[in-house]
């Protein structure tokens, strides 16, 4: 299995990635809907379920492929170390916040809702507990992963991330709060 990935990722890269994307989007919301609200089987959104992989194979998957392909040609320093932190920083003062912002407004486009009401009510949190994990994610993913493969790290630790994310999205901002956390 292993085998046939690489040999995807060597001969459609973008293609590969971003169905790997879709398919651990939905996989995050998901567990979201599953683990965290504990709707069950029977009211499982799969409408939310469709959304979420959507966004993650044709927005982020080919998004995140693109970008992580710029940082390695274009950001390029002297001292190996300062590359990887000034990736990192523009990863996450770049990257992260557009990407942050396409997220709500998309998913807010796709529900028929409002979405600058969607961002007033989520963007800093999500924005700010980005912050809190994606900064050490990718100082390690770009010191020891090979290009091709980092898509794939981040969609692995995008699991708990688009749970966290699919969750918040749904609560309306409020997914913090102990009153809106199931027992």
């Amino acid at each position: 299995m292993l085998r046939w990935y690489q040999l995807k990722l060597r001969t459609a890269p973008l293609l590969t990635q971003s169905v790997t994307t879709a398919i651990l989007f939905a996989t995050g919301d998901t567990m979201a809907q599953q683990g965290v609200e504990r709707v069950g089987i029977e009211k499982h959104d799969l409408a939310r379920t469709g959304r979420m992989a959507l966004y993650g194979g044709a927005i982020f998957g080919p998004a995140a492929t693109t970008w992580f392909k710029f940082l390695q040609s274009r950001v390029q320093l002297t001292n190996p170390n300062a590359t990887i932190l000034a990736r990192v920083a523009c990863d996450q003062f770049i990257f992260a916040p557009t990407n942050m912002f396409v997220f709500l407004s998309t998913m807010a486009t796709l529900e028929g809702t409002d979405p600058k009401k969607k961002l007033d009510q989520t963007y800093k949190q999500a924005l700010t507990k980005n912050w809190m994990v994606w900064p050490w994610v990718q100082m390690v993913n770009f010191k020891f992963v090979p290009l091709e493969h980092r898509v794939l790290v981040v969609n692995i630790i995008s699991l708990g991330w688009n749970c966290y994310l699919s969750y918040l999205n749904s609560a309306g901002g409020t997914a913090d709060k102990k009153s809106d956390l199931p027992p």
